[in-house]
């Protein structure tokens, strides 16, 4: 074992700059990683594969199986191995796209503010699902949460906008160019219109959804997101997370709904 002063030693940047060199370019590259897969769903992933591992080396150091320890070893972890570039293909290919947009790459902002008051936005949605249902014209509004929706985003059109009922209303009008697909909020801006979202497998049951139900219900099921739906048929509102949906809203119970999945204070939701 290398003591405190053997260990200076060696990464003394008076005596050797490339060790402090070394250290400073591994963890820019760790830096770097991290920010691609920000607000992805391969941070999930990531914390899976991180516990897999540590149970892995924790069950075969500490506990003597043989069979188990066997198969650890060459089975689960070159498996694993062989399955992060499936895993990650998303994340992959937006790192190499960003390696080649040096623009990109300078002008990201990485663990930028997390924070933001969810009140005035669950006001808005409501407000604006009440004003779209009015009209009869079609919406499907996606809330992250905590699992990142980057990906999906991507495949839209980023807007990067403040969020108002205005802007919710001239997306989704029906001549306009972005009213197909959804849009995803974030921390209670308008990320991306015109998003193109998975759709669900599950149509098992008396009730038919159209392609904005099973849409809302399929990033349900792949996320912890918050889908508000208007049927363009009916009017009618809806809410689906984690794989259901809830229908036949009006305001008052959709901003009530909202502030329990966001965990907001009611009397705040329905201030």
């Amino acid at each position: 074992m290398l003591d405190l002063s053997q260990l200076w030693d060696r990464l003394d940047p008076l005596r050797n700059p490339l060790n402090l060199l070394d250290i400073l370019l591994v963890a820019l590259l760790f830096w770097w990683l991290l920010d691609v897969i920000r607000g992805t769903r391969a941070v999930q992933l990531l914390r899976g594969l991180i516990v897999l591992l540590i149970l892995s080396l924790a069950i075969g150091t500490v506990l003597p199986l043989p069979t188990l320890d066997w198969l650890l070893t060459n089975a689960v972890r070159p498996a694993l191995f062989v399955a992060i570039p499936v895993l990650f293909q998303p994340e992959l290919r937006r790192a190499l796209e960003a390696l080649g947009r040096t623009g990109d790459l300078l002008s990201r902002r990485p663990f930028g503010n997390q924070s933001g008051d969810l009140v005035p936005m669950i006001t808005l949605l409501a407000r604006a699902a009440t004003q779209l249902s009015q009209q009869q014209t079609g919406a499907l509004i996606v809330i992250e949460r905590n699992t990142g929706l980057q990906e999906y985003a991507d495949r839209g059109v980023v807007l990067e906008a403040r969020l108002s009922v205005a802007l919710l209303l001239n997306i989704f009008f029906t001549n306009a160019p972005l009213h197909d697909m959804a849009v995803i909020i974030r921390e209670g801006r308008i990320l991306a219109a015109n998003v193109v979202l998975p759709l669900s497998e599950n149509v098992v049951g008396a009730t038919r959804y159209g392609t904005r139900h099973r849409a809302a219900l399929g990033i349900s099921e792949q996320s912890d997101a918050i889908a508000v739906i208007v049927s363009e048929e009916t009017g009618s509102i809806s809410v689906a997370t984690s794989g259901r949906i809830v229908r036949h809203l009006n305001e008052a119970r959709l901003r009530k709904l909202l502030g329990e999945l966001l965990n907001v204070p009611l009397q705040e939701a329905t201030a």
